[in-house]
């Protein structure tokens, strides 16, 4: 005993040290290591150590650290005790709630003590609980404080089931909640009678002005709501309206302390689902009285609400938010139960609007997701969603399920008239704007709480708005006359101005409802969804004309304004399209509206107008998409507006580009052959520019010739232009699929690829195209670098934008600065929104002309064999290639996303050698190497090496390693996800599938080929034949999977499956080896990360099929299991007999997982962090992923296995 209370003294004072950060960092360290020894040591001496510890004559923070130290015990050593000793810790721990029997003793270690006990039932189970029950009736009977420990204790028990169960598993967990769920008998009418009890007392005590004394009563009734709610997630709910406690919680709804608690409870049980069995009738009457409840509260709520707005606190509106989720929540998982009565529907469905209605933000918010439900419900059987809670509720109540369910949506169709429809529609466009303008005045309301950057915390207000939009839109299939009406009035209202409104506030609504019209527009015209008679189709005829003739008549010349009459012009396709009498004056309009802008070319202060001009020419192409073939007849007369326009000089090149996509879109109506022509004729001033050899000699002829090139401002924008177009162009040449919708031609094989318009067109577009590339990438080779202009060597560091991006920082439109230069084309402005037309200007070039190259090469690579026919592969080779090792990470990432992986994915088979050898072999030796140093600086170093230039940062340090990070995570993830392609099934369609071994893990010999008779018909294989490709291959993926970055290992790992299939069906012995023992050892490496526990499921995968399939022929995996600490021959003996019998993948994986988790003190942080995610739990929170930075401990050539991991 001696010796134990001097250990424990030294614990003592290593607590204090360990905790006083005014002790030395070496103090501390101490401090730590011994108390971790004491922990790590023997299980007896920590137990009598700890139970010192808690004693009264300790501290608060010894005391706590105490009983940390006896729940670790209990979690992670229990089983090192004897059966006796088992018993007497029981007793002891069980012992420790009387000790604990004192006003004075802190809540904290109260919790603490029943926690312990708690722990102790999840270690022994239903033997134990049976013992201790009988113990807690009797104990909680004494005194409040009793009573409050033995509610903790009922708190603490099925709270740990459904929360922290990650060493709580299978038949153990099944058996305490079977114990429980027996015990229920027992406990709920327990808690019931404790809850009655401690309530009456302590409103007698506060009666008496007994406040001390009718505290510890309150604090009693507070524990028994938190133990009651434990059970409402999970007990079965008729329980709780046998014994009484759905009207006990019901009466407390009115008790201003404890109302949030018995509004979980409600919460709670609102969220459960209807049972399938014998228990249906009786879940029914207890949902139905938890209805009545909540209704009676509601209403009175709403009463008080309604007619004393001042008299509403912050308090009740708190109460009043969690109670309208459990109103939501009640109809969405019990629609059953509120349909059952007429009287009880309507008055939920009005008391629902009131919530909809109400002037404070947070309320309303709540209330959407029922509104959503239930016009989804009612909405017609063409709606995308899936079928609402109304008809699957419904559905099992009996055998004429379907009957029922058409009843109960006529009975809701009735009651959502048009008084709610037109509240719905009222409130929701009375919510559009924010509470401060984009201007930055307030919005006038009224006592309307309207959105504010206060609610962001809430929900961002896209997402709010859309939300509103889906509920206007399903009001429209219900109602569209109604809908049509409503948004007509308010506009109209706000366009002729009225008595109350402001013209910013009418700017400002026109502004914010046009989004709500086109919602309206596009439901109602929607004939999928939406069977309207001919009768109310004329009549929203006459009243959208109307509207649009009212758009038709405004005059302006303000930008802001033209920008919003071209939006509301727009919105109108769908209407134009089935009322095509009107397409002409809407064009005439937008023509109008842009003539009716001056032409400006270099004043950075017109930027408005700028924009306003090119987003009416953006309003052709989109008018264009909605009105289909309506326009057709008014192409000539747009072509020769354009032309005129375009002599008179009034029409900028970028304008013409985008007036020019509109045709592009509008000749996908008028058939192939019109297409074409339509093309050719946008195409043929292009082509004698673009083919010139003159420019072509003078610029690009030597990469100091591109610094030529972009001194002439007119010509290097016109080059950009016209770049700009080949991308449009492409991107709308797509043949049509379906209806209005346009898609890329992706093979040859469907004999549509003769279809495409721009298939003539590449072998003049690509070559040009090709050394342009060629002389930027140049520009950052380092012997061409630093002869360059200095404004030039400043253009080609990464513009504010994509730091700010980087960064993650919001940045405002002003901040952007995307000003138009003197040809419109965008140009990017400093931090203070003024324009920089020397650097910034260049850098934008430089940006646009790469990207939009990369993404003509892509898509030009889509649309068939031609692409790979007509060019030369050695010129885009060294186009894309010769300067690799000089290119940023940034411009190697969008390299291979917009034109490496297209080129990759549909190039033919027998081109491979000549295209995909060359192209990839620079690619992946580059990216090996600077990958790997990278990530080696950020694992080793804390900070990433990256060739990209941020320009000048100076006292940013931080921000630099954060961008540096960033770039180096987004380029690894492209090159995985290249891999991934590699790996796609179209492109391996030779390797057999897994299935077809069966379960088997010995391969017949006589089976398996050789590698190379794959290669015609598998990437992967033909990746792996060319070994001075594979091997930078290899190393990126054996590095990758200790990089700590989970994403980037997913992709990866459908890169190696394809490969361990490949290996399975081989007899090749270098591949073989390289499986078994460098990339199995990887794997096992990976799992060691906690980045990768979202990916968790993928690694144990790998490591099945490697193990089943290939440990026959190899014993390399099996020893490398040997190395872990933890597992043991005699385990993975069992394991392969268990495979043996298992014929699912799926219950192999699982095998497979729980050989890995018995791996010592949770190494396997991926495996044990997914379980920890996937817990079920009593309470909602956010999940915060952590990367861990820590790298998996390197193999040697001559170790097998994870010896390091001890």
């Amino acid at each position: 005993m001696a010796d134990s209370e001097n250990i424990a003294g030294n614990v003592a004072r290593a607590i204090v040290a360990a905790m006083d950060w005014s002790s030395s960092p070496d103090a501390r360290k101490t401090a730590v290591s011994y108390l971790e020894s004491i922990k790590g040591g023997d299980v007896r001496v920590l137990a009598n150590v700890a139970f010192i510890l808690i004693k009264r004559e300790w501290s608060s923070e010894i005391r706590m650290q105490g009983y940390k130290m006896l729940q670790h015990l209990v979690r992670l050593s229990w089983d090192e005790f004897t059966s006796e000793e088992k018993i007497n810790f029981a007793n002891a721990a069980i012992s420790l709630i009387s000790e604990m029997v004192d006003p004075r003793e802190e809540w904290a270690l109260k919790s603490q003590t029943t926690a312990l006990v708690a722990e102790v039932v999840r270690r022994e189970g239903l033997s134990i609980w049976q013992d201790f029950l009988p113990l807690l009736i009797s104990m909680s009977s004494k005194g409040p404080i009793e009573a409050e420990m033995v509610a903790m204790l009922l708190r603490w028990i099925p709270e740990d089931i459904t929360v922290h169960n990650e060493d709580l598993e299978g038949d153990r967990r099944r058996a305490l909640l079977r114990g429980l769920t027996q015990s229920l008998s027992e406990i709920l009418p327990l808690l019931y009678n404790l809850l009655e009890k401690h309530f009456g007392v302590a409103l007698e005590y506060v009666g008496r002005n007994q406040f001390d004394i009718a505290k510890q009563h309150a604090t009693t009734v507070t524990a028994i709501l938190n133990a009651i709610n434990a059970y409402a997630e999970w007990a079965p709910v008729s329980d709780f309206q046998k014994y009484g406690l759905i009207q006990g919680c019901g009466f407390l709804l009115s008790s201003l302390e404890y109302r949030l608690h018995a509004c979980e409870f409600f919460k709670h049980l609102s969220q459960r689902k209807r049972p399938v069995d014998d228990q249906v009738s009786d879940f029914d009457s207890a949902i139905s009285s938890t209805i009545q409840i909540l209704l009676k509260i509601s209403g009175d709520f709403l009463t008080r609400s309604s007619s004393n707005i001042a008299g509403i606190d912050e308090n009740e509106m708190e109460f009043m938010d969690v109670f309208c989720e459990s109103m939501v929540s009640l109809a969405t998982s019990n629609m059953q139960c509120i349909l059952r009565e007429s009287t009880t529907l309507s008055l939920y469905i009005q008391q629902m609007l009131g919530y909809f209605q109400h002037f404070k933000f947070a309320i309303h918010f709540h209330s959407l997701p029922f509104w959503l439900l239930l016009l989804k419900g009612i909405s017609p059987r063409g709606h995308n969603s899936v079928q609402s809670s109304i008809d699957n509720s419904t559905a099992s109540i009996s055998g004429s399920a379907s009957v029922q369910a058409d009843n109960d949506k006529k009975a809701l169709i009735l009651l959502i008239n048009d008084d709610i429809c037109a509240a719905i529609l009222d409130l929701s466009f009375q919510r559009f704007p924010k509470r401060i303008t984009s201007t930055g005045e307030p919005f006038a309301a009224g006592s309307l709480e309207l959105w504010s950057d206060d609610f962001d915390g809430m929900v961002e207000f896209g997402l709010y708005r859309s939300k509103l939009l889906e509920i206007i839109k399903l009001v429209v299939f219900h109602k569209p006359l109604l809908a049509v009406t409503n948004i007509s009035n308010r506009i109209n209202s706000s366009i002729n101005g009225g008595p109350n409104t402001s013209p910013i506030n009418a700017m400002s609504l026109l502004e914010c409802w046009q989004p709500g019209l086109e919602t309206i527009i596009n439901s109602t015209f929607d004939e999928t969804k939406v069977c309207i008679n001919s009768e109310i189709k004329l009549e929203i005829h006459r009243i959208l004309e109307g509207l649009l003739q009212q758009f038709m008549h405004s005059k302006t010349n303000d930008p802001a304004h033209a920008i919003i009459l071209g939006r509301y012009l727009n919105t109108f396709g769908p209407f134009l399209k089935c009322f095509p009498d009107s397409v002409g004056g809407v064009v005439n309009k937008l023509f109008e509206l842009l003539t009716s802008l001056p032409l400006v070319l270099s004043d950075p202060s017109t930027n408005n107008v700028r924009l306003a001009r090119l987003q009416i020419c953006t309003s052709f192409i989109r008018i264009a998409k909605a009105a289909d073939k309506s326009l057709l007849p008014h192409m000539k007369g747009i072509a020769d507006t354009m032309a005129y326009l375009e002599t008179e000089g009034r029409l900028l090149r970028s304008e013409h580009n985008l007036l020019a996509e509109a045709f592009l879109v509008m000749s996908s109506s008028s058939g192939q052959l019109q297409k074409q022509e339509i093309l050719a004729w946008l195409l043929e001033p292009l082509n004698k520019q673009w083919t010139q050899l003159e420019w072509q000699i003078s610029f690009l002829s030597d990469p100091l010739g591109l610094t030529r090139l972009c001194s002439d401002a007119q010509f290097m924008w016109s080059i950009f232009h016209t770049v700009a177009f080949f991308e449009r162009a492409l991107k709308r040449s797509g043949i049509r699929k379906g209806h209005g919708s346009l898609q890329a031609c992706t093979s040859a094989v469907d004999g549509s690829v003769s279809q495409n318009p721009m298939l003539s067109h590449l072998s003049w577009i690509l070559p040009p195209l090709i050394k342009l590339l060629r002389c930027i990438h140049s520009l950052w080779s380092h012997q061409v670098a630093n002869s360059l202009p200095l404004e030039m060597r400043a253009a080609m560091s990464i513009s504010y934008t994509e730091k700010a991006g980087l960064l993650g920082e919001v940045v405002s439109k002003q901040t952007k600065g995307l000003l138009a230069s003197s040809d419109g084309h965008q140009m990017e402005g400093n931090a203070d929104g003024h324009a920089e037309s020397g650097e910034n200007s260049l850098r934008n070039w430089l940006k646009a002309i790469r990207d939009s190259g990369y993404n003509i090469l892509g898509m030009s690579a889509s649309i068939g064999e031609y692409f790979f026919q007509c060019l030369d592969s050695s010129s885009v080779t060294l186009a894309l290639m010769e300067n690799v090792q000089s290119m940023e990470f940034r411009h190697i990432q969008k390299l291979v996303h917009l034109a490496i992986i297209p080129i990759v994915r549909y190039c033919p088979p027998d081109l491979r050698k000549l295209w995909l050898h060359n192209l990839l072999l620079p690619l992946f030796l580059h990216c090996q190497q600077a990958l790997s140093c990278s990530w080696s600086g950020i694992l080793h170093e804390g900070r990433a090496k990256v060739p990209d230039r941020f320009g000048d940062l100076s006292g940013l340090d931080l921000k630099v390693e954060v961008m540096e990070e960033k770039l180096l995570r987004a380029l690894t993830r492209e090159i995985c996800q290249l891999l991934s392609f590699v790996a796609s099934p179209s492109l391996n369609n030779g390797i057999p599938p897994i299935e077809q071994f069966g379960n088997t893990q010995s391969v017949a010999i006589s089976s398996l080929k050789d590698l190379d008779t794959f290669t015609s018909n598998s990437l992967v294989c033909f990746l792996l034949v060319n070994k001075d490709l594979a091997l930078p291959v290899l190393q990126i993926i054996i590095k990758a999977f200790s990089w700590t970055d989970g994403e980037a290992v997913s992709k990866v790992a459908s890169f190696c499956s394809t490969m361990i299939l490949l290996t399975i069906s081989t007899k090749n012995i270098e591949l073989n080896q390289f499986v078994v023992k460098d990339l199995f050892s990887a794997i096992i490496g990976s799992l060691t990360l906690e980045s990768n526990a979202l990916y968790g499921s993928d690694l144990v995968e790998l490591c099945r099929l490697v193990f089943v399939y290939l440990s026959d022929r190899d014993p390399t995996p099996k020893q490398i299991l040997l190395s872990v600490p933890g597992i043991k021959m005699e385990d993975i003996v069992a394991l392969k007999e268990s495979l043996e019998k298992i014929n699912s993948p799926k219950e192999q994986k699982l095998q497979m997982k729980s050989l890995l988790l018995l791996a010592t003190e949770n190494k396997f942080r991926a495996l044990v962090s997914q379980r920890s995610i996937s817990a079920i739990t009593n309470v909602t929170s956010k999940i915060y992923s952590t990367n861990s930075m820590s790298s998996a401990p390197s193999v040697e050539d001559d170790v097998i296995g994870l010896a390091a991991i001890t």
